[in-house]
C-alpha cells in the first residue's frame, strides 16, 4: 500500500496537477487580498470598480501564464489538436467570441461606461456592470412612464454594439433638449403667453445653459458638429384647432421627469393668472353649410 501511496506522489502527471492546483489558490487569494486592499484605499466608486475589473483580468492571465509553463513539456504535442478544436469551438460560439470582441472595443473604445444612461437593443438603462460577455442594465421606463427605474435588471450581450445602434445619454455630454407643447385658443394674447412662457423656462431651466457653454464646445472641438441653441426658447405653430406654442430647453438626463412636472404647473399657474388673455386651446369643429331638410307635418285625426 505504501508502495501505491509513493508511486502516486511521485507520478509527473499528480505532480503537476498539484502544482497547477497550488498556483491557483496563490493567484486567486492574491487577487481577492489587493481587491480588499483596493476597497480600503480608493473611494471613488467608479475608479475603485475598473480597478477591481482589471485586478481580476490580470488574475485570469497570470493562471494561464503560469499553468501554460506547468504544462509546457504537454502543449507541442497538442498544437494540432488545439488547432482543430479551437476552430470548431470559435464556430459553435460564435456570439460569445464577438461579446469577447464587443468587450475589447468597450475597454478601449469607451463607447460607454458604467454610471453611464444607454439605450442597447432597444432597452434604456443605467450600466451598472460591464462583463466580458454581457453588460448589465437597472432598466428605465418600460411599463413605467418616463426615465424611472422599472426594477428590472437586465443582461445584454456585448455582440449587440456590432449590430444595433448604441445610445448614450450621458457620456460627453450629459444634458438632453426636451420639448413641452402647449395649445392656445384663438384669440389669445400670443405675445403675451410666449413672455410668460419663456420666463417660466428662464427661471427653471436658464442656469443650465449657462453652465453647459464650456461643455458644448468642448463637443465641437470633439466632434464635427455646429454650435447649438442652449438658451430657452418657445416657438409658435398654427394649427387646425389652436395656436400651438412649443417650449425647448436643456434638461439634466437624470431630472427629464421632475423638470418637466415643474414646468407643466408652472405653466398651468400663468394661464390661470392671465385674467382670460391666455386660454388653452381645445378642438374647434366648423360647420361649412347645412344641406338643405324637407319636414312634414302630419296632423293627428
Amino acid at each position: 500500500m505504501e508502495e501505491v501511496i509513493k508511486d502516486w506522489l511521485f507520478d509527473p502527471v499528480v505532480g503537476k496537477l498539484i502544482a497547477a492546483v497550488l498556483l491557483v489558490a496563490v493567484v486567486f487569494t492574491i487577487v481577492r487580498y489587493s481587491q480588499r486592499v483596493l476597497g480600503r484605499h480608493v473611494e471613488d466608486a467608479q475608479r475603485r470598480y475598473r480597478l477591481r475589473k482589471l485586478i481580476t483580468f490580470f488574475g485570469y492571465v497570470l493562471a494561464i501564464l503560469l499553468l501554460s509553463i506547468v504544462y509546457s513539456d504537454k502543449l507541442s504535442g497538442l498544437t494540432v489538436l488545439l488547432g482543430v478544436l479551437g476552430a470548431g469551438v470559435a464556430f459553435a460560439l460564435q456570439e460569445i467570441v464577438v461579446s469577447v470582441a464587443g468587450w475589447i472595443s468597450l475597454s478601449v473604445g469607451r463607447m460607454y461606461d458604467v454610471g453611464d444612461r444607454v439605450q442597447l437593443s432597444g432597452i434604456k438603462g443605467d450600466v451598472i456592470d460591464i462583463g466580458v460577455l454581457r453588460t448589465t442594465l437597472m432598466e428605465c421606463g418600460g411599463w413605467i412612464a418616463g426615465d424611472q427605474y422599472s426594477g428590472r435588471i437586465v443582461r445584454i450581450g456585448n455582440s449587440s454594439i456590432f449590430k444595433e445602434p448604441v445610445f448614450n445619454y450621458s457620456s460627453d455630454f450629459p444634458f438632453l433638449w426636451d420639448e413641452i407643447t402647449v395649445p392656445i385658443r384663438f384669440g389669445s394674447d400670443y405675445e403675451a403667453a410666449r413672455a410668460s412662457f419663456l420666463q417660466v423656462l428662464k427661471d427653471l431651466t436658464g442656469e443650465h445653459a449657462s453652465r453647459l457653454e464650456g461643455d458644448w464646445r468642448r463637443m465641437t472641438d470633439k466632434y464635427l458638429i455646429e454650435n447649438a441653441q442652449l438658451q430657452p426658447m418657445v416657438t409658435l405653430k398654427i394649427t387646425d384647432n389652436w395656436v400651438e406654442f412649443v417650449l425647448r430647453y436643456v434638461v439634466d438626463y437624470k431630472k427629464r421627469r421632475s423638470t418637466k412636472d415643474r414646468i407643466s404647473s408652472r405653466i398651468l399657474e400663468v394661464i390661470e393668472s392671465s385674467g382670460g388673455k391666455i386660454v388653452l386651446g381645445a378642438p374647434a369643429f366648423e360647420l361649412a353649410s347645412i344641406p338643405p331638410l324637407e319636414v312634414e307635418v302630419q296632423n293627428a285625426k
